[in-house]
This record gives structure tokens, C-alpha cells and sequence, in this order.
């Protein structure tokens, strides 16, 4: 499913979500700030601790300091009305691009730039230069505009900023190049990996293969790598390289732990043995670095091979010894926010690489837009949603501990599906959830209040469920019923809420809840017994409840005077109705 071209709307709706969290920050500050969260963090109170703007700024508008990769960031930015229109000033470009030789400096070019800068400003440079100048940093300078620059002026500000005498690169980047970023965001690609240098394996005859497709203007490079060259990959990017990767780390797989053993007990066969690594990016460049053979990529990821990769990354010894075969594709994308070209061949790509570990449909709509704004907004209640198929050890190690409720989107498709469609579909496999004539219907929006009390109902039902196998059977059909009588008492967002707090409290086991949906499993079965047939025709339980529009049967039977658990459920979910009702 492709994902919708973003424009300047898309950008304006997610300045106007962050002023709802940061009420006293101007639209130029939340622009910057947008920017740092979508392009240097992932974390958005570090992203507005570093803005500094504001009188005496110096043309610094943010400082962010990331010290596990080494970087110090500093921006400049201008929040233009449209995108495109107004062409940037030379002396604002060129301002921001001699800081680099301040920066790096002697003290009196360093003074001359703290000369009426503001106190806060001098504070942030001061930290940055102590990281250039003592703690070996490189500096990454980034001016961001809805406008544009002319490619003389950029290359006049790159001239600058390489005769600065340190590690550092200046990054121009214009309103078109803004709604690629806000396009990569939106996929969930964020903050994305700026640049990488992939360095190619020297000797056995090694060499960078290039292949240029004029007709497409795709772009190839393949050459070989060290498992140490790959380790360091990961170790500088993390996990950040694989945001456009269908899955997450598949742990210990038959196949990776055959990747260790080759690994540990024969390193010199990896090369034959293995798959190797596929890369996207946005350019490559192929040069030379203190005698070394290296392809500089910018915006890469890696869309096959994570398994490999990580991998090689864990297994510490003999990895030097092992060799993996790099194919890096090179994808034009256009400049007006359409991504749709672009996403159709990387996923094409996708699914004709990842062959050793079967693709489903699930992991296909893994990096779909809905599925990167449900994580998003579960974030915000304190939820961890895991779209990316991996164990949820792996997604707790990924996130640090901080969130105490992890959900795989498998469990939401199931929890929506258990309560709206016909309980047969279920029965025939969730995957088909996944399938594109049922996706919309399963994940029609992205509001935490639709998806998360009607997964606290199927975690109740589930519990209900354990220990009995004829109730796991008819598991579906009770979650579809019940949810068709708890939906009319969630009748506010304010009762929405309480059921979601009393559920989160017990785990899923309100006690109410909990025994009128016993009521129900009884009456299930009571309709299987009364329907089933007799003798040589008697359908089994596992048969029974894989019919089609059984609940429709069922909601009959319920009705039947001679229902005896009809007076028990009314009676438990009134107590329900009851705890929804009171105050917090």
C-alpha cells in the first residue's frame, strides 16, 4: 500500500501537534524543534532543550551535542510561509558556515565570536568547542528552510566550512529537501542515519563494482566487507539503520544461530554461505581515506541483512576473518514530497532479497504510514507498539525499559478483528488481517481510545479462556459478543479512558469483566452442545466454531428464554457499568 504524497499541510499539522505539548515555543522554534526530532533525535526533550534562538544567537538557533556518536550539531533555521518561494540571503548561509572556522579556531576567533552573544548561546558554543577541540567530535552544521539556495552559494558555504581545519560538514537543506525528510518521518524513518562510510575489503582482488541504469537513474554498488567493517556500521548507526527493514531482530533463529557457528567454527565460508547485505540511500560517493577504499553513503539503510548485520555485530571474534557481500542501490526520489515511485521498488527489493527468512504480509505493511502513527500515539499513553516483527525481549532492549505495556501490531489486529468481524475469519489466520481487503477495516485510524480497550477485552478473554481447550475454541465468537455489549457502556471518551486505567491496573482482570465474560463462555458452549448434531453427524467443537456468521446464531440463542447465564452477565456487566461511571 502506498503511502500518500506529504505537503506543506503535513508539515503545518505536525507543528501544530507540538505546540499542543510546548504551548510557549514561536512556529519557528517548533519548526527547529520538528526538525531536530525528525533528523538528529529521537528524543524530543533533548530536541527542545538545545534550542537556543532568539536575540544574540550568533545565527545558532540550536546546539545539540550527541555524545555516544561524537557529533555536535548546530543549526539554523527559517520557517518560511511557503515552501520554495524566497530564496536564502548569502550572508545568513555564509554566517552559519564560518562558525566552523571560529569554532575550530584560535581562542581570539572564538572570542571575537562570543563578542554580544547571549548568555545562553555562549554556554552551548563553549561546550562544543571544549568536544571539537579536546574530545576529537566532528561538527555537523545544518541550515533548514522552507526556501531555497542556489547550488553556487551551497558550494560556496561547503568551501568554507572544508578550510575550517576539523571534521566538518555543512548540509544546506531547502523546503524540497524538507518534505523528503518529513516523508521519511512520517514512514518512520527518523531520526534517519545522516552518512556513512562503508569501507570495502582490501585485498583478494577486491574491487567496487558500479552499475548505472540511465533509464531509471538507479544507481549500484557491490564490492565486499569485512564482518569487523559491518560490526562498526552497527555500532556507529544502531539500530536506526534498519528503520526501513519489514522486521526487527528475529533473535535466535535456526538461521542465525547458523550464521554464529559459521561464524565461530569456519569465519573463511561465511562469504559463500551468506546473502548478504542490501542498502538504499540517498548518494554514494566512492573515495579514498588514509589509504583505504571507501563508498560514503548518505541516508543509508539496510532493507536485507539486518540478521546478518547483527549478527556479526554480537559474534566478537573471528568476525575480521569473515567477508559479506554490499549491494549499495542508489534511488533517485522526486523533490515534491511524492514517495510513491520510491517505496514501490523498495518494496519490490524487499520482498526479492529476504528470501532466507519468509516474508508475510504482516511485515509487508510494517513501515506503513498507519502503523508508524499507532506507535506513535501509543507512545503518548505509555504504550510500546512493536510494528516490526521481533521478540518483545528485543523491543524492551530497544526502548531501554521505560515502557510498561508492549503490543505487537499482530495483537491489535487480532483484538480489533475479534470484536468487528465475523469470528470464522479469525479462525482462518490473522495474516489475512494484513491482506489488503481487510487492513483499513482493521486499522482505520490511529486513536489509542479505538484500539486499546478493545485490546484489553481480548486479554481478558484470553485469560478466561486458558485452561479450558473447548473455550479456546470458542474464544472469538464470546470476544465478538461481549464487545458488542461493553461497546454501548463506553459511551465518552471519559469511560473509554476509566476502562483502560481499571484494565491497566489489574493487567486486563477486572473482576466484573472478567465473570461476565465466563457467563458468556458458558453460554457458548451450551450453544455448541444444544447445535452440534448427535451421533455419526456430531460436528466436533474445533469444526463447530468455524462457522460462518455464528454470531449472528449465537446473539439468537442469546436471547431464548431458556438462556440461564443471560441473568448472571446482565448482573456483572451492570457492576462494570457501575466502576465506568465513577470518578478517578
Amino acid at each position: 500500500m502506498a503511502n500518500p504524497k506529504v505537503s506543506e499541510s503535513d508539515l503545518r499539522r505536525e507543528i501544530t501537534e507540538l505546540h499542543e505539548r510546548f504551548p510557549r515555543l514561536s512556529d519557528d522554534d517548533l519548526f527547529l524543534l520538528w526538525f531536530l526530532r525528525a533528523y538528529v533525535t529521537d528524543n524530543e526533550d533533548q530536541a527542545a532543550g538545545s534550542l537556543v534562538g532568539g536575540p544574540g544567537d550568533k545565527s545558532v538557533d540550536a546546539v545539540f551535542l550527541d555524545e555516544n556518536a561524537r557529533i555536535v550539531f548546530i543549526v539554523q533555521g527559517k520557517y518560511r510561509r511557503k515552501i520554495g518561494a524566497k530564496a536564502e540571503a548569502r550572508n545568513d548561509v555564509l554566517s552559519l558556515a564560518q562558525l566552523a572556522e571560529s569554532l575550530w579556531g584560535s581562542r581570539r576567533k572564538f572570542a571575537a565570536l562570543e563578542q554580544d552573544a547571549s548568555p545562553e548561546v555562549q554556554a552551548c558554543l563553549s561546550a562544543a568547542r571544549e568536544r571539537l577541540k579536546k574530545r576529537k567530535y566532528s561538527l555537523r552544521l545544518y541550515y533548514v528552510t522552507l526556501g531555497r539556495c542556489s547550488k553556487e552559494l551551497a558550494g560556496e558555504a561547503e568551501r568554507f566550512v572544508r578550510g575550517a581545519g576539523g571534521a566538518a560538514q555543512i548540509s544546506i537543506i531547502t523546503g524540497s529537501d524538507v518534505l523528503r525528510i518529513l516523508s521519511d518521518y512520517l514512514d518512520g524513518v527518523a531520526p534517519p542515519v545522516p552518512s556513512l562510510d562503508l569501507e570495502v575489503e582490501a585485498g583478494h582482488g577486491s574491487q567496487v563494482v558500479r552499475r548505472y541504469d540511465r533509464k531509471t537513474g538507479i544507481g549500484t554498488w557491490v564490492f565486499p566487507m569485512t564482518g569487523k567493517a559491518v560490526k562498526d556500521l552497527y555500532t556507529q548507526a544502531g539500530i536506526r539503520l534498519f528503520a526501513r527493514n519489514v522486521r526487527g531482530f528475529l533473535g535466535n533463529t535456526d538461521i542465525n544461530r547458523s550464521m554464529e557457528e559459521t561464524l565461530n567454527t569456519a569465519p573463511e565460508y561465511f562469504w559463500y554461505y551468506n546473502n548478504g547485505i542490501t542498502m538504499i540511500c540517498d548518494d554514494a560517493e566512492q573515495v579514498g581515506k588514509r589509504g583505504r577504499d571507501i563508498l560514503r553513503v548518505a541516508n543509508p539503510q539496510v532493507i536485507n541483512g539486518q540478521q546478518t548485520t547483527r549478527v556479526l555485530a554480537g559474534v566478537h571474534s573471528n568476525n575480521h576473518r569473515a567477508s559479506v557481500l554490499v549491494r549499495v542501490i542508489h534511488v533517485p526520489r522526486k523533490a515534491d514530497g511524492d514517495s510513491q515511485h520510491f517505496e514501490n521498488l523498495v518494496s519490490s527489493i524487499v520482498k526479492a532479497t529476504n528470501w532466507q527468512n519468509m516474508i508475510r504480509a504482516s511485515d509487508l505493511m510494517s513501515n506503513d504510514r498507519r502503523q508508524v502513527e499507532i506507535e506513535r500515539e501509543l507512545r503518548k499513553v505509555g504504550y510500546h507498539y512493536i510494528r516490526k516483527r521481533m521478540t518483545k525481549g528485543e523491543a524492551r532492549r530497544a526502548t531501554g525499559g521505560h515502557y510498561r505495556f508492549f503490543i505487537k501490531k499482530e495483537e491489535l489486529a487480532t483484538a480489533v478483528a475479534g470484536c468487528e468481524f465475523d469470528p470464522a475469519i479469525l479462525r482462518r489466520g490473522r495474516e489475512r488481517l494484513f491482506e489488503e481487503q481487510l487492513y483499513q477495516d482493521v486499522f482505520p485510524n490511529s486513536d489509542p481510545d479505538f484500539y486499546l480497550p478493545r485490546y484489553w477485552l481480548m486479554r481478558a478473554v484470553t485469560y478466561s479462556a486458558r485452561g479450558y481447550p473447548e473455550r479456546a475454541y470458542a474464544k472469538w465468537l464470546v470476544q465478538n459478543f461481549v464487545w458488542s455489549q461493553l461497546r454501548m457502556l463506553l459511551s465518552s471518551q471519559a469511560k473509554t479512558r476509566r476502562f483502560r486505567q481499571h484494565a491497566e491496573r489489574s493487567n486486563g482482570r477486572v473482576i466484573p469483566l472478567t465473570r461476565a465474560i465466563n457467563s458468556a463462555f458458558d453460554a457458548a458452549l451450551r450453544f455448541f452442545r444444544q447445535n452440534r448434531g448427535t451421533g455419526a453427524r456430531a460436528i466436533d467443537v474445533s469444526t463447530f466454531f468455524q462457522r460462518r456468521e455464528l454470531h449472528k446464531q449465537f446473539e439468537k440463542f442469546w436471547r431464548k428464554s431458556p438462556n440461564r447465564n443471560r441473568r448472571p452477565f446482565n448482573r456483572h456487566m451492570a457492576k462494570v457499568k457501575k466502576l465506568l461511571a465513577e470518578e478517578q
